[in-house]
């Protein structure tokens, strides 16, 4: 009785404040009780969120990506040669394409809870193990390598079809069992791969990465669901790890000689090149990206994380461990020419950057951005003079095109990027 009472008087009291326009009273708050464990209760309840965010596990799982990308730079920094280049390219597309498959589960899951928790430390467990696999995956532990990247796999699809059963969701069940179809065969290919050597084994590879990356396009993306903002978080959190890479090869680079004028003015200008890179993107793409897939319809945002996500975001990351297998190497020698494959990712590796964003913009909203890639055209002309003069003069080359670039658009277009970070303010 005193209860509906109170309840009587609570509901009047809030009609009679809303007749005079006037707020009611708030009621007491959780937060000054305090459980057991002495944590106040208003700190135990997870407040409403309108937008799925990017959770500590995800971020967790890419501290094993970071590893795995730096076991590709030092692999092919330690002996540079045009086979270990194209190697290294090959195990950073299979790895790109687990991560960003991990992406999409965490887009999809919304949680890092329960059994998705489990299976993320377990692959993480298993990623960790290929990658310390990864300098001789195409050698003596190239079996270790197939048979950990299957099993990350296995977990992926599984932990998919587990979120699926649960949510009883038989649209997503077909989308697992497509995406399934392509990416567990392309992984078995991988162990084979690992028992075989020479051509067999090369052959293995290739088919694998083409089963993987054509299997989206062949079976399509009907019934994918996105969240566009932590979508777009997550690929921009990756660009900051493969910058990350780029930022440390600088530093071990360094930390292997003598520091003198000529290796101080090269980390300058290494910091300089790893700045623009950032630059081109965080400034204006990504914002305008996340918009754009923020406003697209149901079908086109999927299509277009397919596209400008999965696919285009797998040239920007090559493009900026190109440049970090070069800047390391650089600065290891700064007074010496070149070696072939280093200038190629010095200055290849920047290029490919810049045309993939190009690229990643003509995607989004339909027209390419000239001048990046008028400076990618530039620099790869220039690779053949890198290769001629000190690495100290070809790195300032780079320097000079990739911050004269940003300087070139920062004037051109400043009312424009006005506008897109902070909004129309003329009155």
């Amino acid at each position: 009785m005193a209860e509906r009472m109170g309840r009587g008087v609570r509901a009047l009291d809030a009609e009679l404040h809303e007749q005079v326009g006037v707020a009611p009273p708030a009621e007491p708050r959780a937060g000054k009780h305090v459980t057991g464990a002495g944590i106040p209760e208003g700190l135990i309840e997870a407040p409403e969120e309108l937008e799925q965010r990017v959770t500590p596990l995800e971020l967790f799982f890419d501290l094993v990506f970071v590893f795995a990308i730096t076991q590709v730079t030092g692999y092919v920094s330690a002996r540079p040669s045009w086979t270990r280049l194209i190697e290294g390219l090959a195990i950073l597309a299979v790895l790109w394409f687990a991560w960003s498959g991990y992406a999409l589960l965490g887009n999809t899951a919304h949680t890092d809870d329960g059994l998705v928790r489990v299976i993320l430390l377990a692959a993480m467990a298993a990623m960790l193990v290929a990658s310390l696999a990864v300098p001789h995956a195409f050698g003596r532990y190239g079996l270790t390598f197939g048979v950990a990247y299957f099993i990350v796999r296995v977990l992926h699809v599984g932990c998919y079809a587990a979120v699926a059963r649960a949510r009883n969701d038989r649209v997503l069940l077909n989308v697992v069992w497509r995406l399934g179809s392509t990416i567990l065969p392309a992984a078995a290919l991988l162990v084979a791969a690992g028992a075989l050597s020479g051509t067999p084994r090369a052959l293995c590879w290739v088919t694998a990465l083409t089963v993987d990356y054509g299997g989206i396009l062949v079976r399509g993306v009907q019934g994918w669901r996105i969240q566009p903002g932590h979508f777009a978080e997550r690929h921009s959190a990756v660009i900051i790890i493969a910058l990350g890479e780029s930022i440390a090869a600088v530093g071990v680079g360094a930390a292997g000689v003598p520091l003198g004028a000529g290796e101080l003015t090269g980390v300058l200008l290494g910091m300089a090149i790893a700045g623009a890179l950032w630059w081109a993107y965080f400034d204006v793409v990504a914002i305008v990206a996340e918009r754009r897939l923020r406003r697209a319809g149901p079908g086109a945002q999927v299509l277009m994380a397919r596209d400008s996500y999965t696919y285009l975001h797998l040239p920007m990351i090559t493009g900026i461990i190109l440049f970090a297998i070069g800047v390391k190497r650089t600065l290891l020698h700064v007074g010496l020419r070149l070696h072939p494959v280093i200038a190629v990712a010095l200055c290849g590796g920047v290029a490919v950057y810049l045309v993939a964003l190009s690229a990643f913009k003509r995607r989004n909203i339909g027209s390419f951005n000239r001048q990046r890639m008028v400076v990618a055209a530039a620099l790869c002309c220039l690779i053949p003079v890198t290769t001629r003069i000190p690495a100290l003069a070809a790195l300032g080359v780079v320097s000079a095109a990739a911050c004269g670039l940003i300087a070139c658009e920062f004037v051109r277009y400043s009312e424009t990027r006005e506008r897109i970070r902070h909004g129309d303010r003329r009155s």
